[in-house]
């Protein structure tokens, strides 16, 4: 197991100290998806990183497909939700907004280098209907993001604009690759001035 994905992504729990079963699945699933590739994981792979038999995961999930389409169905409505949650938070002005946006954002992907991994890996191979729901959710954070950057940017078009957005995401969710190279407040802080600068030069 590689430092990045260590620790269980804290995007799959609502409460990390008291973990339901299906959620204690979705952890062990992703870990597992990340460090070996789903198609190599079996159920009973999943199951023995949690202590249960394999048939006792289909008690919560009718298949692995079933488990990648909840966590990354999941880990979308997150985004989008604390997304919307820090710019509201974040008071008018559009450089605080950005830069709450942008250390959610980090602390995302350092929290959760798994999840980015299955995504990255696994978004393409959902059902159509689950990948459109997914797909759906990420463009409303996308806009979010969009809506702080054209405020910011008055000058500028919205298709530069949802770029510059596209091009924060791609340097923070490399972390999977670098997290472990640096200790985790030191990387964070390097991520936030990094995307802070592709955002706004």
């Amino acid at each position: 197991m590689t430092d990045a994905l260590a620790d269980s992504d804290t995007a799959l729990a609502a409460d990390a100290t008291r973990l339901s079963r299906r959620e204690q699945i979705l952890q062990a699933a992703a870990r597992l998806f990340a460090e070996r590739g789903s198609r190599s994981v079996g159920v009973d792979d999943v199951g023995a990183a949690i202590g249960v038999t394999g048939p006792a995961i289909y008690r919560h999930f009718a298949s692995k497909d079933a488990m990648i389409a909840e966590m990354l169905q999941g880990i979308s409505e997150r985004l989008l939700a604390g997304g919307r949650e820090r710019v509201a938070g974040a008071g008018p002005d559009p450089a605080a907004q950005l830069r709450a946006l942008v250390a959610f954002q980090v602390d995302f992907a350092l929290d959760n280098p798994a999840l980015i991994t299955v995504h990255d890996r696994d978004l393409g191979s959902l059902a159509p209907g689950d990948a459109a729901r997914v797909r759906r959710l990420q463009r409303r954070y996308v806009e979010v993001w969009v809506d702080v950057l054209r405020r910011l940017r008055p000058g500028e078009g919205t298709d530069a604009c949802r770029a510059r957005a596209h091009a924060v995401f791609g340097l923070v969710n490399s972390t999977p690759h670098s997290a472990g190279q640096l200790p985790r407040e030191e990387m964070g802080a390097l991520l936030a001035e990094m995307a802070e600068a592709a955002a706004t030069a």
